[in-house]
């Protein structure tokens, strides 16, 4: 099993096939007679075909030995049996078996060729009419029309699924729009990398100056900037970063350009007195967040302040504390404005403060929703209100549409969530369009509270929505600074603050909670790490080792957290009689191994242990492998309450999870953290990166590595601008108010 092979043969019958995205499971009997499973991305097919399968073999443990396929050469049925095989299916609406019958006793083995070109000829046939058979030949020019822009798919080894895709937008003229313009494939709709369309096109005689090339070189750099947190991108840079990647003279640039803008395509719009290109989805997010957020804010709230400060006694007093002024402020402000943006830092009351406010919310007698972007992070706001919370994503139901390659969201403006108050926190996490989806799903008069730390790294999609949000002076803020005394006895707290001021954190012995250990070799250092998750903190601290987390700023290296895992791995949870084990590429996944999901993937099943089921696991869930079948090909995988089977074509989604880099941790909190200290990237060298993961310990934190490295960081307050103009926006918009 997992072997790859090419197998060449005839389509006997169809097992299941979902017409919506082209899944298909068949049974092909190949040229020495033998049948095999076959199953994949191969819409369309029918009984009769002739295809040639290259995949790989894996054994399913109920179906058994099963090829699944990668690359599907198809050609249509040839001799007479094959064509009435096929025609007798019902591939063809309007022919059954005795239409298929009498049209090959009439027709032959050109009887294909007739269907299509000739239709009339058909009519000449007792029972089909002049206009039942223009009926079949329109069917099967469309079913051809999708097999062949599957053939050009397979020409150029692009994915199978894609043809699907574009046959739903364009129908019969998605192989002519395809051959007109293969960049149509490079835009944002369906994902794929420029270089490989632009290679394609230049091997079919595209110009390069071409139209289409030049176009579609400017939507890829606006695109895959946004992978660098840019909703836009100034014209110039973008003008000369285009003519960089084709070659071209900038004029040439300007002038495909001035057609986006034209065509919609791209919207210029000029921000801060800059020339600002917007792809236009992320356009019309940003200025949908700006009026929404206002809207939200405008709505009259009755007057509550008197009835607020004695609800807001009384449960000071059933709590036995008092709350500090700017607690209390925001309490008052959660209660008299419509939106609310909270901000603080580690030990600042945060959490004593949302408590207050969903305590005050549902005296009022409101329905109050708690969300945050991670499942982690989600899971501890639950802990500390006392109620349910959850991921934004799966609040608002999201899904991943087939059939149009997009994102989408059950929860809407159409839909809109049944809550009276939403409270978001770690908002520092939430991108531009997460933040206009879950804006869409508010009905108007809906109360907001956004909680989050500015300081702290942004989302890993487009835009910086919490710092737009508390520069524009346009949404009511509450900022708590003070360090509460409890929290002060903390050195992680009070180094976290420290780096935040730019000070080098106290690498001193005893702090109690945060310790350092010097090791400048990485040999030494990966030692040290392993030491302390496998017996170090387990004996002498009682901290199991499923409850400390490794951190890394880096992917990369010798101390990057790929050679961690492996290393880690090799030391928790070594091979073993009995503990079965699954080789994908360069890891090796092993039942007891912590692993993180890299991507999102909305088709996942999973299940509760409640029973409820859902679907959908997302990119930073992490799990720990439950189980592997004895083939070694569906791996069971615990996400907290959660359970999931995955396929081994799925495990290039996973990643180990032992050691993660510092911007996956964001979101999460963790007992006891083991934070690598070592020269890395200049990139990475910076205060965001260090305050974030120190904050990401509640109990206990270790820095191991090079003593020079902290302060370094702690120094370095570089931070890579984002094009954003939603705080423009905001505090232009609030001003005309």
């Amino acid at each position: 099993m997992g072997e790859r092979c090419t197998v060449e043969g005839t389509v006997e019958n169809l097992i299941f096939q979902n017409e919506d995205n082209g899944y298909t499971v068949l049974c092909l009997v190949t040229d020495q007679g033998e049948a095999i499973t076959v199953v994949g991305c191969i819409p369309c097919v029918a009984p009769g075909e002739g295809m040639t399968v290259t995949g790989v073999w894996v054994n399913h443990p109920t179906h058994g030995a099963q090829l699944t396929a990668e690359l599907v050469e198809r050609r249509m049925p040839e001799g007479e049996d094959e064509i009435v095989s096929y025609l007798a299916s019902g591939i063809i609406k309007g022919v059954g078996p005795a239409t298929a019958a009498r049209l090959v006793e009439r027709f032959g083995a050109d009887t294909l060729a007739v269907i299509e070109e000739e239709p009339e000829r058909m009519s000449t046939i007792k029972g089909i009419t002049a206009k039942k058979a223009m009926e079949i030949a329109n069917a099967f020019r469309e079913l051809t029309g999708l097999r062949r822009v599957m053939e050009f798919m397979a020409r150029y080894d692009l994915p199978t699924t894609l043809a699907m895709q574009l046959y739903r937008t364009y129908g019969g003229e998605a192989l002519p729009r395809l051959k007109e313009n293969p960049y149509l494939l490079s835009g944002e709709r369906y994902g794929m990398d420029f270089s490989t369309m632009d290679e394609i096109a230049l091997s079919m005689d595209f110009g390069a100056d071409d139209p289409c090339r030049v176009e579609a070189a400017i939507e890829y750099e606006l695109t895959y900037n946004l992978n660098n947190g840019h909703v836009f991108l100034p014209r110039g840079k973008l003008v000369a970063a285009t003519a960089q990647l084709i070659d071209l003279p900038e004029d040439t640039v300007e002038m495909a350009l001035d057609r986006l803008i034209g065509s919609m395509a791209v919207v210029q719009q000029t921000v801060a007195n800059v020339e600002a290109c917007y792809l236009r989805s992320y356009y019309e997010a940003e200025v949908y967040v700006a009026d929404k957020l206002l809207s939200l804010r405008y709505v009259e709230q009755p007057p509550l302040r008197s009835s607020v400060e004695r609800a807001i006694g009384e449960m000071e007093r059933r709590q036995g504390i008092d709350y500090a002024p700017a607690q209390r402020e925001a309490v008052l402000t959660a209660a008299e404005e419509g939106v609310l943006l909270l901000t603080g830092g580690p030990g600042t009351g945060k959490t004593t403060s949302v408590r207050a406010i969903v305590t005050l919310y549902q005296k009022l007698g409101l329905d109050v929703l708690l969300l945050a972007p991670t499942g982690r992070a989600a899971q501890r706001l639950g802990e500390v209100c006392g109620m349910e919370a959850q991921t934004i994503h799966r609040c608002l139901g999201m899904a991943f549409n087939e059939l149009t390659g997009e994102v989408t969201f059950r929860k809407n403006a159409a839909d809109p969530l049944e809550a009276d108050a939403v409270i978001v926190d770690e908002m520092s996490m939430v991108d531009l369009q997460l933040m206009r989806a879950l804006l869409s799903a508010l009905h108007p008069g809906c109360r907001l509270v956004m909680v989050g730390d500015p300081d702290q790294l942004p989302s890993v999609g487009a835009g910086n929505v919490l710092g737009d949000l508390l520069r524009s002076g346009a949404i009511p803020t509450v900022v708590l600074r003070q360090i509460f005394r409890q929290a002060e006895q903390s050195a992680i707290i009070r180094n976290a603050h420290a780096v935040n001021l730019g000070s080098a954190p106290s690498l001193e012995s005893n702090q109690g909670d945060f310790f350092f250990m010097c090791r400048r070799t990485p040999d030494r250092l990966v030692q040290t790490v392993v030491e302390l998750c496998r017996t170090r903190l387990p004996e002498n601290m009682g901290i199991p080792a499923d409850q400390i987390q490794v951190l890394s700023p880096t992917r990369k290296g010798e101390m990057g957290t790929a050679n961690l895992n492996r290393a880690l791995q090799s030391a928790l949870n070594p091979p073993a009689a009995g503990k079965r084990q699954k080789t994908w590429g360069d890891i090796v996944f092993r039942t007891g191994d912590r692993v993180m999901q890299n991507k999102n993937n909305y088709d996942v099943v999973w299940e509760k242990d409640d029973g409820t089921m859902g679907t959908g696991i997302f990119n930073g869930d992490v799990g720990v492998i439950e189980d592997i079948d004895p083939s070694g090909e569906l791996l069971t995988i615990r996400f907290d309450d959660r359970t999931a089977v995955y396929p081994a074509d799925l495990l290039g989604q996973l990643d180990m999870a032992y050691a993660i880099t510092v911007h996956k941790a964001q979101g999460s909190e963790y007992r006891a953290v083991v934070l690598v200290s070592a020269p890395v990237a200049p990139s990475l060298l910076v205060r965001g990166v260090l305050y974030t993961a120190i904050t990401r310990a509640r109990d206990l934190l270790i820095l191991v590595g090079d003593d020079v490295v902290p302060a370094r960081m702690a120094a370095n307050d570089k931070q890579q601008r984002r094009y954003s103009g939603l705080r423009r926006r905001l505090k232009e918009r609030s001003e005309t108010r």
